[in-house]
């Protein structure tokens, strides 16, 4: 017959490990989530005074939202960076999951994530709340500050070196820097007719600023799919 005593201590040996290793993964992921908070501060700090100097006035700044969230708004666009307040496994499916580097220490499957997200401003500052946003890319960071990056174009094609790769400073800049290139290049494009042909009476009487026609940048196209962006 089993021991109690033998399984509750075995118990609350695994309690003990599994809730340390998430707390260390968080921690670190919101070291790092800090560190993109303060280099894209210091992003918008050091070209201000060039932004300044464009013919019209431009959108430039930076904003801290919360503990998890700050946003970044330049020109027409807003990048919302967003940390996940829970730790999460990779699946089992993930590529990841196949090398080496995780299967000599399961633990090191353990990730947080940080969500990069892509708006309109004027989705914010209209109050536009039907229109769409796309997420554009993530990051995943384990206990030992290895991460990899999932997205579009160069933010999921240029930082997948999980086993190699450290959350470093400069790496975060990297990934910055790759985000605003992305969003620049990621245009609005003219919804379908067909989207937008019809117009209730309750929409056209209220203002332009609040109108249910909902705008988003590849609105009615599949943006996964989409091999130009």
């Amino acid at each position: 017959m089993p021991n109690p005593i033998s399984n509750s201590k075995a118990l609350v040996k695994a309690l003990i490990e599994k809730s340390s290793l998430k707390q260390e993964v968080y921690l670190k992921t919101l070291d790092d989530f800090n560190i993109f908070k303060s280099e894209s501060e210091y992003f918008v700090t050091t070209h201000a005074a060039a932004v300044k100097k464009a013919p019209y006035p431009l959108l430039f700044e930076y904003s801290d939202r919360s503990q998890f969230e700050f946003q970044l708004k330049f020109g027409s666009d807003i990048l919302i960076f967003f940390m996940h307040s829970n730790v999460f496994e990779i699946p089992r499916d993930h590529l990841m999951m196949k090398s080496s580097y995780i299967k000599e220490d399961k633990s090191r499957s353990y990730c947080g994530i940080i969500h990069i997200f892509n708006f309109l401003a004027d989705s914010f500052k209209f109050n536009r709340t039907n229109d769409i946003g796309y997420c554009i890319g993530r990051i995943f960071v384990n206990r030992e500050n290895h991460y990899f990056t999932e997205g579009k174009r160069e933010i999921g094609l240029l930082y997948n070196n999980f086993p190699g790769s450290n959350l470093s400073r400069e790496a975060i800049r990297n990934i910055l820097h790759s985000a605003i290139l992305y969003t620049l290049n990621f245009d609005l494009l003219t919804p379908p007719y067909d989207n937008i042909k019809e117009v209730t009476v309750a929409e056209m009487q209220t203002t332009l600023d609040s109108m249910l026609i909902r705008t988003g940048k590849r609105l009615g196209f599949r943006f996964q799919a989409d091999p130009e962006k």
